[in-house]
């Protein structure tokens, strides 16, 4: 154990604000003025009051695990904070490839997390004022907009080619591997005829998209200084040369 004493204060402090952030938190959420009916009712059938109990981080083992099918079978009203009541919101969905997808919503959050993500890659590889392309899932998942609004504070646009992974999770899941190696194709297809027709430096796209499009194209001649790669785990065997 280090007991350097400027190592201990540093964590210390680093602890307290982590609390003290905390406890804005959970103020939010169970304050009347603040909170949203969900956990307003939840905490009124626990029967404790976490604005009172919740202090520290470790307390959050008092807690439940959070069950995915509440954001399946809930009405989005419920997650509304009351200081939030009667703005328009976003409705972002994930899963759902056998039934009710997974619903979450929310307003500006994502502009918030990637303005900041944006300070903090190179400019080198991602050229502010350069259009982005995203190969992946768009329709109702938060990346779509987070991408778009990534493009859009260096100062340029995104194009788009879908993929919808319920449909390839399906086809899989079937067995149909032709028809899901089909599929991926007609998305590198149209990706590479937008590369070829349009002048990009940015891509977003997964690890297996990324591998696939690697194959058909030279990513680098083509014009792309960076790739932002995310969705699934990535292995060093999807980086090109």
């Amino acid at each position: 154990m280090n007991n350097d004493p400027a190592l201990q204060h540093a964590i210390k402090g680093a602890q307290e604000k982590l609390d003290a952030h905390l406890r804005e938190i959970i103020q939010w959420h169970f304050a009347p003025e603040t909170g949203c009916p969900f956990w307003l009712d939840w905490a009124q059938k626990a029967g404790w009051d976490p604005r009172k109990e919740i202090r520290t981080f470790a307390d959050m083992v008092r807690f439940p695990n959070f069950q995915d099918e509440w954001l399946r079978d809930l009405q989005p009203e419920v997650w509304i904070p009351a200081k939030y009541k009667g703005r328009p919101f976003n409705i972002f969905e994930t899963g759902g490839t056998t039934g009710m997808p997974k619903q979450r919503i929310g307003w500006e959050d994502y502009k918030v997390d990637y303005s900041e993500f944006s300070e903090r890659i190179s400019d080198e590889h991602f050229p502010r004022n350069h259009y982005w392309l995203m190969v992946g899932p768009t329709g109702p998942r938060r990346l779509r907009l987070a991408i778009e609004h990534l493009a859009n504070v260096r100062g340029c646009s995104c194009y788009f080619v879908d993929l919808d992974p319920r449909w390839v999770k399906k086809v899989i899941s079937n067995k149909q591997f032709e028809q899901a190696r089909a599929y991926m194709d007609h998305v590198v297809d149209q990706a590479t005829i937008i590369l070829k027709h349009r002048r990009v430096s940015a891509l977003f796209t997964t690890p297996k998209l990324l591998e696939a499009l690697g194959e058909k194209v030279n990513l680098y001649d083509a014009g792309i200084r960076g790739v932002f790669c995310g969705g699934t785990t990535m292995s060093p065997q999807y980086t090109p040369s």
